[in-house]
């Protein structure tokens, strides 16, 4: 029997030589070893193919939408088509785009590697899930392709329950199956943290990107069942003529928004939560210091989950709920700000006297916490009450919602595919690229939203295809920026595709990140670890055990 030690932070490599060395990528091959995989890395894989694709259609319909309105009349498109455009990329980008990107790619494959396990807790589920998000998917695209549906991406009744409107029950039923996919993703992710953590990983040393997806799958199982109860009762009405939301058949059409909102706004941080775990990672690397104040960074996540299910009601200002409600869902909105002010003040106390290394995932880590910032700041004037009642339906609220969503968690998303795209494919990409393409969609982005700000606060309403010429200027420099915004999402695509056969080889820790998933071969084993035993002594000190071989 020999003792192999391996030095602390070094992976334990195979006896085989590099050039042969057996990765995820290479254990298996054909169409039929990917399609009933139940690695989760190479799920992870399934899930970025398919929501690439989904943003793709979404980005088309934006396109769209844009050049129409930059004239004032409706000229190019006619009102039924606009209204169909708005209500395909709302449901494309948030349903199959936005709230499965972040846990279903970046935390199918980093999850467990962080925790040290070889993989999640249920692989055939986890599988299952994308099987079940693409069910989900053609319902969608079905019904976005036969007629489209013209409701809005919030189905509001009663003009969704009507006969005036076509295709919302599969539409409805899609959104339903997506949100099975969500709940089997939560579950999954609660049970492999909770079970599956290396020796000595206890909760308050593990990275700050498990804490953001434990956050957030708590309120996918949670919350994720209300939104399937509120749409298959708009089915049910449609198709029995059941008297639930719409007035004319003795329904309350209130309720409805009640039950959307009860799981919408809790889907606002299922988006947002996991950005934030993939910032926190960024700069920590970036700056070469564990995040300050990692404790309370942790639980602001939690808080954030809890608070997330408190605030429905300040999308219910104007629509006839009582004015006292409105008032406690006033103050209420107004505390959700503090635990995600603790995340951005501490990540700014991290960089402070930091060795900042201004690489591609760094520079989307601080156009994150820019665009985050004036998102949230701007979501405080929504909450309140007067304010909210001129604002409220206007372009403001567009431009405040893809602050947060696109300007934040886009960003995030695009800093942890690059921060961890050496990771996972064994490739680094042209950096002088990356670079270029952050500041781009930082520059594109604000182009196109900000000027949204001061057409909203002078009273422009969303959702018009059709507006006063005074708004012209805001929408030309809108539809400018989106075009600059498009190109600078064209970029990552063409160079890390590229990047899969010519990209220089990465080494196993190219960043030299503390994180316990760089500690494994690059691009990982199919059992992530080399067989090797990962103990954590500390909150960013892993080391490999000793490993008896024969």
């Amino acid at each position: 029997m020999a003792t192999i030690s391996q030095p602390a932070g070094q992976p334990l490599r195979s006896p085989r030589s590099p050039e042969i060395r057996e990765t995820y990528l290479n254990a298996s091959s054909g169409l039929r070893s990917w399609l009933f995989t139940v690695d989760h890395k190479r799920i992870a894989w399934l899930y970025l193919m398919a929501i690439s694709f989904m943003f793709l259609i979404g980005s088309a319909a934006a396109t769209v939408m844009r050049l129409e309105l930059l004239t004032p009349q409706g000229d190019m498109i006619q009102a039924g088509t606009y209204n169909k455009l708005f209500t395909m990329h709302g449901v494309v980008m948030i349903f199959l785009f936005l709230v499965p990107s972040i846990p279903a790619v970046l935390g199918n494959f980093f999850i467990p590697m962080m925790i040290g396990a070889r993989d999640v807790a249920f692989p055939r589920l986890n599988l299952l899930s994308w099987y079940v998000y693409m069910f989900g998917a053609a319902f969608i695209l079905y019904a976005l392709v036969t007629g489209g549906v013209d409701t809005g991406w919030t189905f509001y009744t009663p003009l969704s329950t009507t006969n005036y409107t076509q295709n919302v029950v599969p539409t409805a039923l899609g959104i339903l199956i997506v949100g099975f996919s969500s709940i089997l993703t939560g579950l999954n992710f609660i049970v492999t943290i909770h079970k599956m953590r290396a020796p000595g990983l206890t909760w308050f040393k593990m990275q700050l990107f498990l804490w953001s997806l434990y956050a957030t799958s708590l309120i996918q199982v949670l919350a994720t069942p209300v939104l399937a109860i509120t749409l298959l009762l708009v089915a049910i009405e449609r198709t029995l003529r059941v008297g639930i939301y719409d007035p004319a058949l003795g329904g309350d059409p209130l309720l409805f928004q009640h039950m959307f909102w009860f799981y919408s706004h809790p889907a606002v941080y299922i988006m947002i939560l996991p950005g934030m775990g993939v910032v926190s990672e960024l700069i920590s690397t970036f700056t070469r210091k564990n995040i300050f104040g990692y404790k309370f960074v942790a639980i602001s996540s939690v808080a954030i989950a809890v608070y997330g299910f408190l605030v429905w009601g300040h999308h219910l200002f104007v629509a006839g709920q009582s004015v006292y409600a409105g008032m406690v869902f006033s103050v209420l909105s107004f505390f959700v700000a503090i635990p995600s002010s603790i995340k951005v003040f501490n990540w700014t106390a991290t960089l402070w006297r930091g060795s900042v290394s201004l690489q591609t995932p760094m520079l989307y880590a601080l156009g994150f916490i820019g665009l985050f910032v004036v998102g949230g700041l701007t979501g405080l004037f929504l909450a309140a009450l007067a304010l909210d009642v001129h604002l409220s339906d206007t372009y403001f609220v567009v431009a405040h919602f893809h602050y947060v969503m696109v300007g934040g968690m886009l960003l995030a998303y695009l800093g942890g595919l690059h921060y961890w795209w050496p990771k996972m494919t064994g490739r680094m990409y042209p950096e002088f690229l990356g670079k270029i393409s952050a500041v781009v969609v930082f520059v594109g982005f604000n182009l196109t939203f900000f000027p949204q700000f001061v057409a909203g606060a002078l009273g422009m309403n969303r959702r018009y295809y059709a507006y006063d010429s005074e708004f012209q200027i805001y929408n030309v420099l809108s539809t400018a920026g989106s075009t600059i915004l498009g190109l600078g999402f064209m970029l990552p695509l063409l160079y890390l595709t590229w990047s899969l056969k010519f990209g220089k080889l990465a080494s196993d820790n190219p960043w030299g990140s503390e994180g316990l998933e760089w500690k494994s071969a690059t691009p990982p084993p199919t059992e992530n670890f080399d067989e090797q035993l990962v103990v954590v002594r500390g909150p960013h000190h892993y080391t490999a055990k000793e490993q008896v071989v024969g």
